[in-house]
């Protein structure tokens, strides 16, 4: 098999042939199956009773992912092309989804080169989750979140910035109202960050809560505030949703031929 058959296979084409969407679905399900071991090898029983099991699993995992992200590499001058195959290579290799596919593969060779702390090694573990982010390249639809996301990210941003205002004010107020009436609940303004953050996302666990009148009646403003702020950015993004899949309709009601809308 040549390098253009290689980069079909592993690449997804715009309708993408058989052989392309088997191979695609195969590493889809490899990465799910693969957050699911990890899951399964915290839980004590399950790890004891399938514990060699799953290492197995992990082991040919790792494989699977070792000759995926060489075989990226050996066509990276088609799908990165430069002036030289080495550029090529580098430019893949530092790329999102390079860096990405590396992550993946590397905490399971780390310890095989040099001698670290197992404590060290459980976190290093978890960077297998950077798998997950692999299925973007194969989905259409987290393709389509991560560019509605592009595209209302200033007002994401904006929004952000207010209720990261909003947390604060409500944390210093919060401090010098409550502080002297529950010392040991509000002794600080991170202390009391804790709280509005609670209280903000109208989650209210109830660990820390205002016992005075005027802490009361700033809570609840910082309650109904939540409500709000909170579906804001559910609402921008919701409105991106609407209005690419708008777009992208009405692209497809144009003729092919002479480009003017079809009814």
């Amino acid at each position: 098999m040549n390098k253009n058959n290689i980069h079909r296979l592993v690449e997804k084409g715009p309708n993408g042939s058989r052989f392309n969407l088997i191979f695609d679905y195969a590493i889809m399900a490899l990465i799910v199956l693969n957050v699911i071991a990890l899951t399964l090898e915290t839980i004590p029983k399950i790890s004891e009773s399938i514990g060699g099991f799953l290492r197995k699993f992990e082991f040919v995992s790792v494989i699977v992912f070792s000759i995926e992200y060489l075989i990226r590499i050996y066509i990276s001058s088609l799908t990165h092309p430069s002036s030289s195959k080495f550029k090529s290579a580098s430019k893949f290799i530092f790329s999102t989804y390079g860096l990405i596919d590396l992550l993946a593969i590397i905490p399971f060779y780390l310890p095989l080169l040099i001698k670290i702390d197992l404590r060290f090694l459980r976190i290093l573990r978890l960077m297998r989750f950077f798998r997950v982010f692999k299925i973007n390249r194969y989905n259409n639809s987290l393709n389509l979140i991560i560019s509605v996301i592009k595209e209302k990210k200033s007002d994401l941003a904006l929004t952000g910035f207010v209720a990261l205002l909003i947390l604060f004010v409500a944390s210093f107020l919060m401090y010098y109202v409550e502080g002297s009436a529950q010392p040991d609940k509000f002794p600080d303004i991170l202390s009391c960050l804790w709280w509005a953050i609670a209280t903000l996302t109208t989650v209210g666990y109830g660990d820390v809560y205002p016992i005075t009148g005027l802490g009361k009646f700033i809570s609840g403003i910082i309650a109904v505030l939540g409500i709000g702020l909170v579906a804001l950015p559910t609402g921008l993004v919701s409105a991106g949703f609407i209005d690419k899949i708008g777009r992208k309709d009405k692209k497809c009601k144009k003729c092919p031929h002479c480009g003017k809308e079809v009814e």
